[in-house]
């Protein structure tokens, strides 16, 4: 059954595949094998790959470029860059204190050979093998970063000249959008004029924005209201990343962003978004702190740590008024999960809260955060548990809505979607709860992706588009992995092609990198 990528219903079909691309789809029994291997397919759904829209493998793909976690899952092409911060374009200071600053979400791996500073170099470096595709979303804070440091405030006239230069450098040499994150340092810095003149310069270049918005919590209505606005004054396309509704405030509110957004794409914006489809987050332990906490970068930011009387200011903005970094919600240190951290002298810690942790030391929950931030560097990670069931699945209905992960790989207990979103859709969210039909849900894993990401030739199953395709057992596809047990493959995906050459085989990984990354040129995003 070949679900297309489209929408329409699934329809039988062989499948001919030639040189990289479908060259035919015949009715059944029709196809000429003609000496080619032939693989039955009775029983299985044939699906265009699935495009991961938020994911952090900036390092991963290139340290373990066979990629297993998300080939697994029947990943073909994934979107990096994400959430304002990544490592191109850079120069070797910015390099260094991002380094550390992101440490938690991709690591810092021990000999690892940084040989880019441009965009252009970094997917260079992308093409020298890995097993699913890539494209690239120019980091907004990286950018600030590189132009005015860690500084809070607004940038000058010529600092934005030359933000701007910069991304329109980056769009030139492939880069598919801008991404930000507006609850992270230092994009958080940047007002609403300088996110908007940035954007013109990625709509004059055929890209689009991909804001992690200013909070999902206490200011999340107003957070989106800004995008929109931003999107509308300049005339960017508009993909919000994993967009959600969280935390009590919020309890069952998604019809209060879905009507924001309908009403933005009644009025002609094009407003696309993504979710995953779980209810904890995950993010950085440090990405807790309130904005001014992190001024200044990694190092100034454990200096605040160390001093008593800052440290107090930071306990009084987390745990009374709720930080910025926090989303304007107090925190519950119940709710806050340690999944990985950098030094391995602490990984004992991961699957602990924060209020677990303190209650068995008999120190307060504060106290237990900033000593964990200070002894590992600010390289923890953690799980969020603040999501809300109803919100993911009235979200996740929604015509503009896509797939991502936000998936991060590195840790002793990372979230469990970076190995089971998109198996989680198809067989809890398709098959067992009947929130979306099949060819729904396919059409949001792919055709819709590639649309967004302006792919050539990608994203359906079409005669003379590129063979990215999955074969999925609708009755068996089911995610494994969970919150105790993160890294295991889905069960039901027993092959998976990226331009005609098999990363999974019969279930098994093969061990080939036909991938690429994914240039943005005025035709689409393509390989070179």
């Amino acid at each position: 059954m070949v679900a297309d990528g489209t929408g329409a219903p699934a329809y039988a079909a062989d499948v001919t595949v030639t040189g990289g691309r479908v060259t035919a789809l015949d009715p059944l029994g029709r196809a000429v094998a003609d000496g080619r291997r032939v693989l039955p397919a009775d029983g299985l759904v044939l699906a265009p790959g699935f495009v991961d829209m938020h994911a952090h493998s900036d390092l991963a793909l290139l340290t373990e470029p066979a990629h297993l976690a998300k080939v697994a899952q029947g990943v073909t092409c994934e979107v990096l860059g994400q959430d304002g911060l990544s490592y191109a374009p850079v120069d070797d200071d910015t390099l260094a204190q991002l380094r550390r600053q992101i440490a938690g979400w991709n690591g810092d791996p021990d000999g690892f050979d940084w040989n880019w500073r441009t965009v252009g170099e970094y997917l260079d470096r992308l093409d020298q093998g890995i097993a699913v595709n890539a494209c690239y979303l120019v980091p907004q804070g990286t950018v600030r970063a590189l132009v005015m440091g860690w500084d809070a405030r607004l940038a000058t006239e010529d600092e934005l000249r030359r933000q701007k230069e910069l991304v329109a450098t980056a769009m030139r040499e492939g880069a598919v959008g801008m991404s930000s994150g507006l609850t992270y340092t230092p994009g958080m810095y940047a007002g609403t004029r300088e996110l908007t003149e940035l954007c013109a310069v990625v709509a004059r270049h055929g890209g689009y924005y991909s804001p992690h918005h200013r909070s999902y919590g206490a200011g999340a209505l107003d957070a989106y209201a800004e995008m929109v606005a931003v999107s509308r004054e300049s005339g960017c396309p508009l993909h919000l990343a994993h967009a959600t509704m969280n935390f009590g405030v919020n309890a069952g509110r998604a019809q209060d962003l879905l009507d924001l957004l309908d009403a933005a794409i009644a009025e002609g914006r094009d407003i696309t978004l993504d979710t995953y489809p779980y209810l904890p987050g995950s993010t950085t332990l440090a990405a807790l702190l309130p904005s001014w906490a992190s001024e200044g970068g990694p190092a100034a930011t454990l200096a605040r740590l160390r001093d008593p009387d800052a440290a107090a200011r930071v306990r009084h903005d987390l745990e009374e008024t709720g930080s910025d970094g926090c989303h304007g919600v107090p925190v519950d240190w119940a709710t806050i999960q340690i999944s990985g951290t950098r030094s391995p002298a602490l990984a004992v810690r991961a699957g602990r809260t924060i209020a677990d942790l303190a209650a068995e030391s008999g120190r307060a929950p504060f106290e237990v955060f900033r000593d964990q931030l200070l002894d590992d560097e600010l390289g923890t990670t953690i799980l969020q548990l603040v999501g809300d069931e109803e919100n993911v699945r009235a979200i996740m209905r929604h015509p503009a809505h896509t797939g991502g992960s936000d998936g991060l790989l590195t840790g002793a207990r990372p979230h469990p979607r970076a190995w089971g979103t998109f198996a989680r859709y198809l067989g809890h969210y398709v098959r067992d709860e009947g929130v979306l039909t099949l060819e729904e849900c396919v059409a949001h894993l792919s055709g819709r992706a590639a649309r967004r990401l302006r792919l050539e030739r990608r994203g359906f199953v079409r005669a003379g588009y590129h063979a990215d395709l999955v074969l999925f057992d609708p009755e068996a596809v089911a995610d494994t992995a969970t919150f105790e047990d993160p890294r295991r493959t889905p069960d039901g995906i027993p092959h998976v092609f990226v331009g005609g050459v098999a990363v999974i085989s019969d279930g098994r990984p093969t061990g080939a990198l036909p991938g690429r990354a994914l240039r943005r040129t005025p035709e689409g995003a393509r390989a070179r």
